[in-house]
């Protein structure tokens, strides 16, 4: 764990902390909150299963928009920092004091543009701020903060008096991380950032000289289905076990297990970021599988939080097996191409959502769930197919552990050993 948190100076390693606080902020503790306090939301404004599924795949969009912005302003994470803690805290503020569905479902949409927005935003500020070797172990870091920020949800659930008043602190905490980010932040260097013999760092390119979007085919792809495959739990999985009698507090107690698998990828990162990254997506993605097909009939609730807690480790350990296989295809532009695959990955969450919600009222929550756990199951086929392919398409003619070193993304501090 020390090792994990170790990031060369005191600055580096608190940037790698407070931005694990932003995601934590704008995912567990906003975006994915609302799956969580889904059904006290329902008691002061009346929503139904399909509008609940509409309104998560409204989000979803928004979430799409932001990640979109993402790409185009890849070059600007500062101004992507900023913007993504605001939307994120004031849409908590907005769900929080809404009367009714006219102010809530502009609400729920806004705060999840929130972490459309961090994530490019952060992936920018680690790849110029951390030292080379740092990078990928600081992006895997990082982007576990949904796990503890789901942790932290699952405490406010228990511990405030009710659900608005918990998106007030979540706003408020969000907000605060955001602006510590911004004054940690050392700003973009001038230079490329030289490896430890002293050269520059190589730049990776797209393999085989193919187009930048067409080389992100695959991870697209993959990004696609691992989104279909986690919508169900993500947008009804408290409601589920729920309906199931986990009751109110063991339903939460389940959220919290899935928010502390989600924070145990800080324990597997190194491990994980050693292995080529398309055989990391696939072993994930196949857990995502398991533990999606787990929670179609829950039964007792020790075996339900034991699914969703290898449900949050193995989706968190994916989606930084993502960032990792696209900072592989293009490391100039890794930022950009994390807001591609995300915004593919929220479009199968939104188709995910929306057909869960319909698939609900008609067969029941049980068959949306198995639907899931076949979306995850074609996910980690496309990482098997692309790694048996692997060797022939690296530029170097090599596997993963013989992979050439990490190219430094535009804008890395050259100062850096």
């Amino acid at each position: 764990m020390k090792r994990s948190f170790s990031f060369g100076s005191a600055r580096d390693t608190a940037l790698v902390v407070l931005g694990t606080g932003l995601i934590a902020g704008t995912y567990g503790l906003v975006r994915l909150a609302y799956g969580l306090f889904l059904p006290d939301i329902e008691r002061s404004v009346p929503l139904g299963s399909a509008l609940a599924g509409y309104v998560s795949s409204g989000a979803s969009a928004a979430y799409c928009l932001g990640a979109l912005v993402g790409v185009v302003a890849a070059r600007h994470p500062r101004l992507l920092v900023a913007a993504a803690f605001a939307t994120a805290a004031g849409g908590a503020l907005g769900m929080a004091a809404a009367p009714g569905t006219g102010l809530l479902v502009p609400s729920v949409v806004l705060a999840s543009t929130g972490a459309g927005l961090a994530s490019p935003a952060m992936v920018g500020v680690v790849a110029r701020s951390l030292a080379r070797d740092d990078v990928d172990r600081g992006q895997a870091v990082v982007n576990s903060g949904t796990g503890p920020g789901l942790v932290g949800a699952g405490v406010l659930a228990l511990a405030v008096p009710d659900w608005r008043a918990g998106f007030v602190v979540s706003a408020v905490l969000t907000a605060a991380a955001g602006v510590a980010v911004l004054l940690l932040d050392r700003g973009p260097g001038a230079a490329p950032e030289t490896d430890a013999s002293g050269t520059s760092a190589p730049r990776r390119t797209s393999p085989g000289g193919r187009t930048w979007m067409t080389a992100l085919g695959w991870p697209l792809l993959g990004a696609l289905l691992l989104g279909v495959a986690s919508a169900p739990v993500w947008t009804y999985g408290r409601s589920h076990l729920v309906a199931s009698g986990a009751g109110d507090t063991g339903s939460v107690l389940a959220w919290i297990a899935l928010g502390a698998g989600g924070a145990a990828t800080v324990l597997t990162a190194g491990t994980l970021s050693a292995r080529p990254p398309t055989r990391a997506w696939a072993l994930t993605t196949l857990v995502v599988a398991a533990s999606v097909a787990a929670l179609t009939a829950p039964g007792r609730l020790p075996a339900a939080g034991l699914a969703c807690a290898v449900f949050g480790w193995s989706f968190v350990a994916a989606t930084s097996a993502l960032i990792a296989w696209v900072t592989e295809v293009d490391g100039d532009r890794a930022a950009a191409g994390t807001s591609a695959v995300f915004v593919a990955l929220v479009m199968g969450q939104a188709a995910g959502s929306a057909a869960a919600g319909a698939v609900a009222d008609g067969a029941g929550l049980g068959v949306a769930f198995v639907g899931g756990g076949v979306a995850a199951v074609g996910a980690a086929a496309v990482g098997a197919a692309r790694s048996h392919r692997e060797p022939g398409d690296r530029p170097d003619g090599g596997s993963g552990a013989a992979a050439s070193p990490r190219p430094a993304p535009a804008g890395a501090r050259p100062d850096r050993p």
